[in-house]
């Protein structure tokens, strides 16, 4: 969940809501593992972090955290694939970093 939320805005999800988050994240991640070894032949990574309401959020880690192709990476790979194989996904984000962690 977005940390701007205040505790009011926080929905607890049922065990079905639960079931099919839970489904789709693992889609998601199975997804991102297809590509994820080209990712890792340039030396770099990807993690999923979160999804929610159709934008898929990762972090690039590694090598990829600076390389200037990370763009092309993000949308003509991660994103295409994702929005190819799971209708639900729309946009993928890239979370941003600081020298001193992901915020």
């Amino acid at each position: 969940m977005s940390e701007n939320k205040t505790n009011e805005e926080v929905k607890e999800l049922t065990p079905e809501e639960r079931a099919v988050r839970n489904d789709l994240l693992d889609r998601i991640e199975h997804t991102i593992n297809k590509i994820r070894p080209y990712i890792q032949a340039d030396g770099g990574d990807v993690q999923l972090i979160d999804y929610e309401d159709g934008v898929v959020t990762v972090a690039m880690l590694g090598a990829c955290a600076g390389c200037m192709a990370i763009d092309t990476t993000l949308n003509e790979g991660i994103q295409a694939l994702l929005m190819d194989e799971i209708p639900e996904v729309k946009k993928v984000q890239m979370l941003e970093s600081t020298p001193y962690g992901f915020f």
